[in-house]
């Protein structure tokens, strides 16, 4: 453990490493192509074709847009932003050597079918529904919406029958989760607002139709158009929830209460009556109650909110930017950088009965999401150009997952000891450290105490460790009698940063690590560069 400490990040001979492998998106590139757009805006041409047509309608985009991703760089990003997780060395030599024309489809195709789409994708909506907070009910209440959201985004469920089933599910008090047939999971996003009308409403309205309505509670929204009184009128769909007195230390409990269509706003006597945010009274059915009948309106093709919130989330997903950017933001001082794309997206996912991997797959598909993120002329620093890739953050469960696949960590043991505790699990005390979750993917920071538990943590101090019984990955490397220096380096590159070496790095890596560094140890030298790997930005950023 101390040989991670100071002297291996202050040590002169390694100090090259660091730089070389934390110093900006100069990565391995292998340009094929300029992104010059589509050729034509014919609304018969596919998708990712129209979405090209619009980031390219700027007169100057052609000569400003990078040139198209290598497959290495292509082959990482999607990975991370499909599966949460980088490519396995076997995925990156599989891609790598395959020289089919359309191999790029393929993988997006064949990672949508995975089970690490559907983990990262349930993931990603339950930190939406119960963002991370340091409170108990949050830590709690979260993961209990995982089989919900694993189930319907394993079956690909449209989105607008998720919605529905999220705002309809009765939330009267009952201990079985499953009781009467109904999937009761969706209880964790009522529970984590307390039952609570206005903080329902607010967390309805911002995560489905893309409006902070929150700054229109207690008054009338300073920038925006939102009104106090319209904030209670969506509040008034939640009336019939009722928070009931919890016992002391215990989660809040919640029922049904008497369908009404109105709500009092606390501290007066001033009753709010139910209307949708576009003005219009609702049709009350006999049959249906108050959050159906909001559900209904919210769900309607003709919805001004719902399907534009939802394509800019998936685009803010890809390209760490939303097209309205913060994308649960929309108002008249912020509008979106490419308008005509926005509503062309949002047609087409209701035409396409609201199919998330639709919209994915003419994403990943098009050329704009292709681009590399290395910066080829200074007016790629708006990322609103999308003339180039942005960097983005990694979230707390790609890193791990990333840090673990590619030094083959396994907890199997761990899990197996007696009086097995999951939060005391290495993966689960490092997500604590990061758990700093920020819609802002392109302006993402590491703190200190985050920068430490990378260069000085136990996981990856055993993961990069020479003792081969605690690093998988090296050990591999290591007992291969038949690789030289080289084709080691090459093996560790491809296991962290899904790439092989450039002709530089392996110019000074196989010189540094045959005279054995400062230790003139050359299996030390090895772990050494594999440690610097995993604590550069091309592996801590999706690029």
């Amino acid at each position: 453990m101390q040989r991670r400490l100071a002297p291996r990040g202050c040590t002169l001979a390694l100090g090259f490493l660091v730089v070389l492998t934390s110093s900006g998106p100069s990565f391995s590139r292998e340009p094929t192509a300029s992104a010059d757009g589509a050729t034509t805006d014919s609304t018969k041409a596919p998708l990712h074709e129209r979405i090209d047509h619009e980031i390219a309608a700027s007169p100057d985009f052609a000569k400003i847009a990078a040139p198209l991703s290598s497959d290495a760089e292509f082959l990482r990003r999607v990975y991370l932003d499909l599966a949460g997780r980088i490519p396995r060395f076997d995925e990156v030599r599989d891609f790598l050597d395959d020289k089919t024309p359309d191999k790029r489809r393929k993988v997006v195709e064949r990672l949508l079918g995975s089970a690490g789409y559907v983990g990262n994708f349930t993931a990603t909506w339950r930190t939406l529904l119960v963002p991370p907070a340091n409170n108990r009910e949050a830590q709690f209440l979260g993961p209990q919406l995982d089989p919900w959201l694993r189930k319907r985004i394993r079956d690909n469920v449209p989105y607008d029958q998720m919605v529905r089933d999220l705002l309809t599910t009765p939330v009267a008090l009952n201990r079985n989760p499953q009781g009467n047939g109904v999937d009761r999971a969706p209880m964790a996003f009522y529970q984590v607002n307390e039952g609570k009308p206005e903080n329902l409403a607010a967390a309805t309205s911002r995560v489905f139709l893309g409006v902070k309505l929150e700054c229109a509670q207690c008054h009338d929204h300073p920038f925006g158009k939102w009104s106090r009184k319209q904030f209670w009128e969506l509040a008034a769909f939640f009336g019939g929830v009722r928070s009931l007195q919890p016992q002391a230390g215990a989660f809040a409990q919640l029922g049904d209460a008497p369908e009404k269509h109105e709500v009092t706003i606390p501290g007066t006597e001033k009753i709010v009556q139910a209307r949708f945010l576009d003005g219009k009274e609702p049709t009350w059915k006999e049959n249906a109650s108050v959050r159906q009948t909001l559900a209904e309106w919210m769900t309607t093709a003709d919805n001004p909110f719902l399907a534009r919130t939802a394509v800019n989330r998936l685009w803010g997903h890809f390209f760490g930017i939303g097209l309205v950017d913060p994308v649960d933001d929309f108002n008249d001082d912020n509008q979106p950088s490419h308008p005509e794309l926005l509503d062309e997206l949002a047609r087409e996912f209701v035409k396409h009965k609201y199919d998330q991997k639709f919209i994915i797959r003419a994403i990943t598909a098009s050329k704009t999401y292709q681009l590399t993120s290395a910066q080829t002329d200074s007016s790629q620093q708006d990322p609103r150009t999308f003339a180039r890739m942005s960097l983005k953050g990694l979230t707390a469960e790609q890193l791990f997952d990333s840090l673990a696949l590619a030094t083959g960590y396994d907890d199997t043991r761990l899990r197996r000891q007696p009086n097995f505790n999951p939060n005391t699990l290495p993966r689960a005390e490092f997500l604590a450290k990061f758990a700093n979750y920020s819609d802002k993917r392109t302006e993402f920071t590491t703190s200190i105490l985050q920068a430490l538990a990378l260069m000085n943590g136990k996981v990856v101090a055993d993961m990069t460790s020479t003792d081969l019984e605690k690093s998988v990955a090296l050990a591999a490397v290591l007992d291969a009698p038949f690789m030289d220096t080289r084709q080691r380096l090459d093996s560790l590159f491809m296991s962290s940063l899904s790439r092989k070496m450039r002709p530089d790095e392996a110019s000074r890596l196989v010189k540094f690590v045959n005279e054995g560094g400062p230790s003139k140890n050359p299996n030390k030298a090895l772990a050494d560069v594999f440690w610097a790997l995993l604590n550069g930005s091309e592996f801590i950023v999706n690029h």
